[in-house]
């Protein structure tokens, strides 16, 4: 397996692997970025430019689409109840799922198995699944039509990942760490906060952008537990550009422009940190 990939220095069938790669991985990034160039651009053309020239530039630079979008069509809306579900939902499952994974991969007890296994399970059964029983139990807890609803199913939908991917990180902290800290009169709970979150950074922007995009974009959840207007969030409020018999694509992409920003701000400002609990442990 090659290694090594630096030119300089390489015999001609490396430096024509190398060229094969970066020509391979140059296409690669084309065909995932020009789709969303073209969404981007398109938010600046008329419907009746996007239907002429679906892969021309606008005729002329104008904000009047994300004028109309964000306040006449109510957009700021949907995007602050986006922004509460995602946050909220997401300062639970870090919080949860940190201590959960801490409990498990710190202390030892009989049932220790039988936890990490629960928490496995809801990896391996979809919640859309059980929509039916769902819908009952939250009709007679009388959280229909409330943020709370989505809220507390993106929890339970973001514990057992988070979970599995913290504990995996916090077992391969030291156990002396821990022992120094008790020596020093640290509790659990100081060990907690104070030595294995600060260690487990990465991990804990690894799970952030694997549990907030799905919770971000999910469509199924909030079409079915939020009925008002006034509660949607992004994606249901981006099908409401979809007319029966014609849809508004200047609009359309408008939205979708917007509703990439936080989830791409998001992985720009904590890129060092995922890449590092992607790669951790492939090095030794």
């Amino acid at each position: 397996m090659i290694s090594d990939l630096r030119f300089r220095g390489a015999g001609w069938g490396k430096r024509l692997f190398i060229f094969l790669m970066m020509a391979i991985m140059t296409i690669y990034v084309l065909l995932i970025l020009y789709p969303l160039f073209n969404m981007v651009i398109s938010a600046f053309k008329s419907n009746r430019e996007i239907l002429t020239k679906p892969f021309g530039f606008p005729q002329s630079i104008g904000f009047k689409n994300f004028h109309t979008v964000w306040v006449e069509k109510g957009f700021d809306r949907y995007f602050a109840n986006s922004l509460l579900v995602t946050g909220v939902a997401m300062g639970f499952v870090l919080l949860f799922g940190s201590m959960g994974a801490y409990g498990v991969s710190r202390y030892r007890y009989k049932a220790n198995t039988l936890v990490y296994m629960l928490f496995l399970s809801g990896i391996m059964l979809p919640l859309k699944a059980a929509i039916i029983p769902l819908f009952i139990i939250v009709k007679r807890l009388g959280l229909i039509d409330s943020r709370i609803s989505v809220i507390l199913i993106f929890i339970a939908m973001g514990l057992p990942s988070t979970v599995f991917i913290l504990s995996g990180f916090m077992k391969g902290i030291p156990l002396e760490l821990e022992y120094a800290a008790r020596i020093d009169g640290c509790h659990d709970f100081q060990i907690y906060r104070r030595i294995i979150m600060p260690m487990t950074a990465p991990a804990i922007a690894l799970v952030t952008i694997y549990n907030a995009v799905p919770i971000w974009n999910d469509f199924f959840f909030p079409l079915v537990f939020l009925q008002s207007n006034s509660r949607k969030t992004l994606p249901v409020g981006l099908s409401t550009f979809f007319g029966q018999h014609a849809t508004n694509w200047s609009l359309l992409f408008t939205g979708l422009s917007i509703a990439i920003l936080p989830m791409l701000l998001m992985y720009i400002f904590m890129s060092r940190y995922f890449i590092k609990g992607m790669t951790a442990g492939a090095v030794k």
